[in-house]
């Protein structure tokens, strides 16, 4: 079976998202209330691969990519970040940015670029993700927009 486009995630989802962070090693602290912000790409009823766009102020917080392990080097994250940095360029947003563990380097790769946390803007740092879910030992990047 192949996979299916991407998708906002449904809210009868949202416990295979949490498991699939879960599982992962990522927060999983306000998913409920950060729901809308999801997309997902499914094969079937199985969510493999999913990630988040979080809005906040003018910018966006790239939240959560994570594919499922058995579905990996198939182009999902990759199929999945293009999908959220296109709202993003959309919406008109000078940039986006991301914390991270351990995928900075993939994000690089990406044109993200590392970023000094005190440096981002105040409606980033003031979210949840942010301000809490996230270690301060997590990476951060930013992607500015638009992308050429």
């Amino acid at each position: 079976m192949s996979p299916g486009p991407v998708v906002r995630l449904q809210p009868a989802q949202l416990p295979q998202f949490e498991a699939l962070l879960a599982g992962n090693a990522l927060p999983t602290g306000d998913c409920a209330e950060q729901a809308e912000n999801f997309f997902g790409i499914l094969e079937g009823e199985r969510l493999i691969a999913a990630g988040g766009l979080q809005p906040a102020g003018e910018y966006f917080l790239l939240r959560s990519v994570v594919v499922d392990p058995a579905c990996r080097g198939r182009g999902l994250a990759r199929e999945l970040s293009e999908f959220l940095l296109g709202r993003a360029e959309a919406a008109n947003s000078p940039a986006v940015y991301l914390l991270t563990e351990s995928a900075a380097e993939y994000f690089t790769r990406l044109g993200f670029a590392r970023i000094e946390r005190e440096r981002v803007p105040e409606a980033v740092r003031q979210t949840r993700q942010f301000s809490s879910l996230c270690p301060d030992s997590a990476h951060c990047l930013v992607l500015r927009l638009p992308r050429n």
